[in-house]
């Protein structure tokens, strides 16, 4: 069963920071994996990006604030964000993509999501 679980989500105030996690079973952890988000009423972004080489790439908008890692072994994914905004409040989700040259920025070329985890900035 292919699944990707996210945790770490809550309220936070301007300034704080928050970790993410993301969880896979039932795939193989060899592409390309993502953090997206979507705030009400906005279109979903890319948030952050690392390869199968453990290459990252990052949004404009969290570059220095957020830092995207993962560990193989383990099947998981984070997302450290610090200095939090109010409009860093959204629905986080990983995803991974349909293959090892997958865009975060089209969020189409991802097809394994997880629930999301909801992340509040006051």
């Amino acid at each position: 069963h292919v699944q990707l679980v996210e945790s770490g989500g809550g309220s936070v105030q301007a300034g704080g920071s928050l970790s993410l996690s993301c969880r896979a079973s039932g795939l193989k952890y060899d592409r390309v994996m993502a953090w997206f988000r979507r705030a009400p009423g906005k279109e979903r972004e890319g948030v952050a990006v690392v390869d199968s080489s453990g290459r990252t790439s990052y949004a404009d908008f969290v570059k220095g604030r957020f830092t995207i890692s993962k560990d193989v072994a383990k099947k998981e994914l984070y997302l450290q964000m610090n200095s939090l905004k109010p409009e860093d409040t959204a629905m986080y989700n990983c995803a991974r993509g349909r293959n090892q040259f997958s865009d975060f920025a089209k969020w189409s070329e991802f097809g394994v999501w997880g629930q999301g985890t909801q992340v509040t900035v006051s």
